[in-house]
């Protein structure tokens, strides 16, 4: 693949960059099409490619020697994963498995080595998306331990509205969550999900439908301890 080749998938991790950027940078990447339910790489795989989303969507997942599967993260289109493998060269912490017809860039390790160590502002980039998971996984932790599930639901669900630009009255999330994946999230079930969603549902704040959720009530999702009933 050639860097204008490259450049022209406006990536967000090479947003701004031009061809000089890459210069003596061999760019070896492939785009890979997944179906629903196949995976990009699984738990303690040896890979080290670094992945983009290019199109579809993705779930990472990691899974406990019980079985429990534990929600990581979605990915928005053009997002980049599995760098830590890259960068420190150990096998994959999570397995990442489409949700739907997908397709991804697979770049090589050593260009994205080559990127990393060459291009200041790549290497800048990468660095902040790193301490933002850190202190994004700090928070959940603290939710998982402190905040009843119903607060948690609602945490979550106003992440997402944030995520997308959403958090506004009568804003529609598509390609929503399914009770189970929030439940994979946030350390619950799916019962309890889905009985803190149909409060939500029923007390105005939100609307629920097949993989959508309507804002109907953005201030009441920012409100911790909501009341019980």
């Amino acid at each position: 693949m050639t860097p204008n080749q490259l450049l022209n998938l406006d990536l967000p991790l090479f947003r701004g960059l031009v061809v000089a950027d890459f210069a003596g940078i061999e760019v070896e990447a492939n785009h890979v099409n997944l179906d629903a339910g196949q995976k990009v790489f699984e738990q303690e795989d040896a890979t080290q490619d670094v992945h983009f989303l290019l199109s579809g969507s993705l779930l990472a997942v990691f899974w406990t020697d019980q079985g429990r599967e534990i929600v990581f993260s979605r990915f928005p289109v053009g997002a980049y994963f599995g760098e830590l493998a890259a960068l420190d060269g150990t096998a994959r912490s999570l397995t990442v498995v489409a949700r739907s017809k997908t397709t991804v860039l697979a770049m090589r390790r050593e260009s994205f080595l080559q990127l990393f160590n060459n291009v200041p502002v790549v290497r800048k980039r990468i660095t902040d998306d790193l301490v933002q998971k850190i202190r994004s996984l700090t928070a959940r932790n603290m939710e998982m331990t402190t905040l009843p599930v119903e607060d948690r639901v609602r945490m979550y669900i106003l992440r997402l509205a944030m995520d997308q630009s959403k958090l506004t009255k009568g804003a529609v999330i598509e390609d929503a969550p399914t009770h189970a994946e929030i439940a994979g999230s946030i350390g619950a079930n799916r019962e309890m999900v889905s009985r803190s969603i149909s409060k939500f549902v029923k007390r105005g704040i939100i609307k629920s439908a097949r993989q959508k959720i309507e804002i109907l009530d953005p201030d009441a999702l920012t409100k911790s301890g909501l009341k019980s009933e």
